[in-house]
């Protein structure tokens, strides 16, 4: 579907260049001279790569549709992580590297949403927030309970947040899977 290029919005996906591009950033510019384009910063579904881009109202680009699935995590083996439709039970495997950062808060059973383009496989959508447990965090200094500082926790998967100091080791927090940051103390 071919769209103007100043109608482009952050989270579509566009052809461009021969390949598939997500708008990440987008900026209205509006020059002294000449006419008002769009900025746009694109990041390339495939490798990563990021490119800056200006789109007049004038161009057209060819936006393109996504499907999306839900899958529930299984495991990862040999760098592939392993996913399940949870209607046909098909099972579909995508390199750690596809996944990305997040990679490291992916647990059994949980589910992710899956964006394909023409049956491959682009992307994954984790949930926003996931419960994870503190193996280890300093202890609380006294009168350290009365301010507002967080001290720094490691979580089972590896990843170093800040928490609240009546957070201890072996507590399970829930965490912004976007932010990477503490979201409140899990529900017992």
């Amino acid at each position: 579907m071919k769209i103007d290029g100043n109608t482009i919005r952050p989270g579509n996906v566009v052809e461009h260049k021969g390949g598939l591009w997500r708008a990440v950033k987008i900026a209205h510019t509006q020059p002294g001279k000449g006419g008002a384009y769009l900025q746009v910063e694109l990041k390339n579904l495939r490798d990563g790569t990021k490119l800056n881009e200006r789109f007049r109202s004038s161009e057209k680009v060819e936006k393109v549709r996504l499907e999306q699935k839900d899958y529930q995590f299984l495991y990862i083996a040999d760098d592939m992580a392993n996913f399940m439709d949870q209607q046909t039970y098909e099972q579909i495997s995508i390199s750690l590297e596809d996944v990305g950062d997040d990679a490291v808060f992916l647990q059994d059973g949980m589910q992710v949403r899956i964006e394909f383009h023409e049956e491959t496989p682009l992307g994954v959508s984790l949930p926003e927030k996931v419960t994870l447990e503190v193996t280890e965090t300093e202890p609380v200094v006294k009168g350290q309970t009365a301010s507002s500082s967080y001290k720094p926790a490691l979580l089972e998967n590896g990843i170093r947040v800040g928490v609240p100091p009546f957070v201890n080791a072996g507590d399970k927090i829930v965490v912004s899977t976007l932010e990477r940051t503490y979201v409140s103390r899990a529900e017992s």
